[in-house]
């Protein structure tokens, strides 16, 4: 049995009914930062995990609920995740030693409103950052990612395209 995963980052207090339809086919969601407002994580599906991380924008509220850093492992997958992560041979200062000291298969992050998916041979693990679901920034398309853990493997990898940055 499959664990079926939503990767959601950079919402910014903003979270829509299309992303909330998405979310709600899923086990567990995963938010890589910069939340915005609690109100966010109260509209998430109910009975669903979730497991998230501050970012720079969030209050003392929200990083008194989540960590800076976040390692968990699912389906045999070892994780680690948080906001300001930088991509692979640009990591930002201490991520690299952090990801070779913690050992995750899968390294994951926001931060940057860019949807990125790639495996760095120099840490030896699959990076991913799920662009943003927010108005709020650069991003032309509000972006996140699906996939499934399956028994120390990620499968069935897709790209969301909830449609462009101040549209519904």
């Amino acid at each position: 049995m499959s664990t079926k995963i939503a990767l959601i980052s950079d919402s910014h207090s903003y979270i829509d009914h299309k992303t909330l339809q998405y979310l709600k086919g899923v086990d567990e969601i995963w938010h890589a930062g910069d939340i915005g407002s609690m109100e966010v994580m109260h509209q998430l599906p109910q009975g669903k995990i979730v497991r998230a991380v501050f970012g720079n924008i969030d209050d003392s509220e929200i990083q008194n609920i989540y960590p800076e850093w976040n390692e968990f492992e699912v389906e045999d997958v070892k994780v680690l995740m948080t906001h300001i992560g930088g991509k692979p041979l640009r990591y930002a200062k201490g991520v690299k030693a952090k990801i070779k000291a913690v050992q995750p298969k899968l390294f994951i992050c926001g931060h940057s409103h860019i949807c990125k998916v790639e495996f760095d041979p120099s840490v030896n693990c699959l990076y991913m950052n799920p662009g943003a679901i927010g108005q709020q920034g650069f991003h032309q398309m509000r972006t996140f990612l699906l996939f499934e853990l399956d028994k120390g493997q990620v499968k069935n990898l897709q790209v969301v395209e909830l449609g462009r940055r101040g549209r519904e």
